[in-house]
């Protein structure tokens, strides 16, 4: 697993790690409006669990979910803009999970704070066709390895 915090000394050779997002800056995202602080991220296997922070009216663009994505909203809203469940609000308070291959993009008309666990990074469908992951990768290239059993 990769190190999001520097380890204590008392962690060393421990099995629990201690992240402090208080004490972590939020990286931009290549999406207008959206910032996230990565608490945990396995290259290996693409496990990830994020804290998103999304300004008023911010686009998660045309995107699948790879395997199961659970969504826990802290504070706003997280609305699906399009996809099988357009307009479902999941609202401060509120947890929502998305199935393996559930496509949509979501807003957020007021802003968000979100804590999200991706199984495997989501894959982004871009206008020239090209499927990529949330840093502009191409995904198959990044992450196809997650898919072999």
């Amino acid at each position: 697993m990769d190190a999001v915090t520097p380890k204590s000394p008392q962690e060393a050779g421990a099995h629990s790690h201690l992240v402090r997002p208080q004490e972590m800056d939020w990286q931009q995202t290549r999406f207008p409006g959206c910032e996230a602080k990565t608490l945990l991220f396995d290259r290996s296997s693409g496990l990830m669990t994020a804290l998103m922070r999304f300004a008023p009216g911010a686009v998660l663009p045309d995107h699948e979910h790879v395997n199961i994505e659970q969504t826990y909203v802290l504070e706003g809203s997280l609305v699906d803009k399009d996809g099988a469940v357009a307009g479902m609000e999941c609202k401060a308070g509120e947890y929502i999970w998305r199935e393996a291959g559930s496509r949509h993009s979501a807003w957020c008309p007021e802003g968000a704070l979100i804590l999200a666990i991706f199984q495997v990074p989501n894959k982004f469908f871009e206008a020239d066709g090209r499927v990529v992951d949330a840093a502009g990768q191409d995904w198959d290239e990044t992450w196809g390895h997650t898919r072999k059993a």
